[in-house]
């Protein structure tokens, strides 16, 4: 992907995802590329704050391409050692509630790339205030090789029950390949 074509105002990007790596090598791959381009344009990372598995590749690529990473890390992870200690800055948090709404607090544009279910939890956070109109930033789930399609099927289930109103997720994107996640965050 040519980055100088993806240039758009300096934001903060939260991303969630996991610590763990898994164990499809299109992951790595796809977290760097995401991480380097946060970096080569210009944008600070937000995000979990660990150094171990696609967080830490994440944080190491979007550092190496020249971007800022900013860590919101619990103290009972900060206690466990899994910290990175190179990132620009560490927010501690007394508890992942507080981490949360720090990293909502601090970010412009939301991802959720593939992860467990704490991913899940913090990016159904984001979709819920986008839904009630509480957040207006980009709200991006980063359907790598189909990981999100039964949560976009959820979604279109909820609408097709009546549990949900179809012009209420249309702030939720999902998007297959970095080229979408730019532009959806570039509106």
């Amino acid at each position: 992907m040519d980055s100088f074509i993806i240039r758009c105002e300096d934001m903060n990007i939260t991303v969630y995802l996991g610590s763990n790596e898994g164990n499809e090598p299109e992951l790595k791959h796809a977290v760097r590329e995401l991480g380097t381009w946060i970096g080569e344009n210009g944008h600070t990372l937000v995000y979990g704050g660990s150094k171990r598995g696609l967080m830490g590749e994440l944080a190491e690529s979007t550092l190496l391409a020249g971007g800022k990473v900013i860590g919101v890390e619990p103290q009972f992870f900060l206690d466990m050692g899994f910290e990175y200690d190179e990132i620009t800055q560490l927010i501690p948090t007394k508890d992942m509630s507080e981490r949360k709404a720090k990293m909502i607090e601090l970010g412009d544009a939301f991802i959720a790339f593939p992860g467990g279910t704490g991913t899940l939890e913090e990016i159904s956070e984001i979709m819920s205030k986008v839904v009630l109109g509480h957040l207006s930033a980009p709200c991006v789930i980063y359907n790598l090789n189909g990981y999100y399609d039964d949560l976009k099927n959820l979604l279109n289930h909820m609408v097709e029950t009546g549990l949900a109103f179809e012009e209420n997720l249309k702030g939720i994107c999902f998007a297959n390949d970095l080229q979408e996640i730019v532009k959806v965050i570039r509106g």
